[in-house]
């Protein structure tokens, strides 16, 4: 199970419905759905909190969120939903600004958004229009994953597309399954449609997400593995120009994935891992599926077999029982996988893991650990930001002047640029955090 991004929100607006989305690039995707089906109901001044779980912190902010979208939006209703409102339904229906909470299968169902738009009162009614406020299912129950078949993102040059949900994996730190449930992935066929369909539409690059996508294919007839389903989409849709996969457990990386890695242009040479630990008694302690040395030697291998390829980790700081000599294994591991992207993550006890019965470690040790990580992060940056000086990426621009190379490294434009190109740039310089394009060559 990876822990996916930092919590974030972004904001998608529409007409009379905005989603505000915390977390992974898995919410981002069912919040593009969610904002549709809404609107196809005929939902007007609504705010959906897709919610994240990944950490305390995270629900945290989202529940911060909904306090202030609620003093700056009094007439509008507040629907929350996502891995937190899956887990903690009780602990959002007791907030005054919200209407409803839903479950994380319950989201997806355009059916749950008509039975909103009917209930102008979201439960206040009584009778056949009565809204139950909150609709929270067993996560455990749901067997399928269905491809939600968007033909773009209004608001992104990119799209993503999921292909596999849940995790069947038991993380010591990770309370997660009990948000998405079993480990479950979306048929071959309706991926390679759905990226057919966006290509058509222009987009310039798909993501392909899950919570734990190196899993993908196993509850599938045939089990194909992800490389499997990569391969196919870059065969059956040649005008896609550029795929991407998101974060992945580098010990489940299956063989076709590892060939088409190294051998495909157009898969692009970024490779999010799970890594969380460098120390191998920490990393069993979480209970992960791999060591120090099979992390090292997976990176150095495929950097061998793609030399472009740039690699970004999620690390956990001051997990419980971690000492000093623990941490600066975690530390080195920066170096000797050669990564230059990090989410560091301040170890948060999450109530009801295995993880939050060990021995906790003080919460200032803790966040200076993250410190630490973070700027070891930043150094690991500023290092590839410099070897890149004068170099010629292939950036794919996006709103706001910026761009993202292949690496997935950010570019800035020093003037206005039309978004959804992919150009080539010869990069000028970097301010500390994303490249500096120069001339398009």
């Amino acid at each position: 199970m990876t822990t996916g991004m930092p919590a974030r929100a972004v904001d998608g607006d529409g007409q009379g419905v905005r989603v505000v989305t915390f977390g992974c690039r898995l919410n981002i995707q069912e919040s593009e759905a969610i904002r549709r089906q809404a609107e196809a109901a005929g939902h007007r001044e609504l705010i959906v909190v897709n919610t994240c779980a990944v950490t305390a912190e995270a629900t945290r902010q989202a529940r911060q969120a909904i306090r202030r979208l609620g003093r700056e939006h009094p007439d509008a209703r507040i629907v929350v939903t996502g891995c937190a409102a899956q887990i903690e339904p009780a602990r959002f229906a007791a907030m005054g600004e919200v209407a409803a909470v839903l479950g994380n299968h319950e989201k997806m169902q355009p059916g749950t958004w008509s039975a909103l738009a009917a209930s102008n009162s979201f439960g206040a009614l009584t009778g056949p229009d009565l809204f139950e406020k909150v609709q929270v299912s067993d996560i455990a129950t749901v067997t399928e994953t269905a491809i939600h078949m968007l033909d773009g993102f209004d608001a992104h040059t990119r799209a993503f597309v999921q292909v596999q949900n849940g995790c069947d994996h038991a993380c010591t730190f990770c309370i997660i399954p009990q948000g998405r449930g079993r480990s479950r992935s979306a048929p071959m066929g309706a991926v390679v449609e759905q990226v057919r369909r966006l290509a058509a539409r222009g987009v310039g690059e798909v993501v392909l997400t899950g919570v734990d996508m190196t899993s993908y294919g196993a509850d599938l007839p045939g089990a194909p593995a992800l490389g499997v389903l990569v391969q196919a989409i870059l065969r059956h849709v040649p005008d896609l120009p550029r795929l991407r996969l998101s974060s992945l457990d580098a010990v489940e990386v299956d063989g076709a994935l590892r060939d088409a890695m190294a051998t495909e242009p157009r898969l692009m040479p970024h490779l999010h891992l799970s890594l969380q630990s460098g120390d191998d008694l920490i990393l069993k302690r979480m209970k992960r599926r791999h060591r120090r040395d099979d992390a090292i030697r997976f990176c150095a291998d495929m950097r061998a077999a793609r030399p472009d390829l740039l690699f970004g980790a999620d690390l956990i700081a001051g997990f419980p029982t971690e000492d000093e000599a623990m941490f600066a294994r975690s530390l080195d591991i920066i170096e000797a996988c050669g990564l230059t992207h990090l989410h560091v993550f301040p170890y948060s006890a999450r109530a009801g893991t295995p993880a939050a019965r060990m021995p906790q470690l003080p919460a200032a040790v803790i966040a200076e650990r993250a410190r630490h990580l973070r700027q070891a992060g930043r150094a690991a940056l500023l290092r590839h930001l410099d070897n890149e000086q004068g170099q010629v990426r292939r950036v794919l621009t996006e709103r706001g002047n910026l761009g993202r190379t292949e690496g997935f490294v950010p570019v800035m434009f020093p003037d206005g640029i039309e978004p959804g190109l992919i150009l080539p740039v010869r990069i000028a310089g970097h301010d500390g955090q994303r490249l500096i394009a120069g001339a398009h060559e």
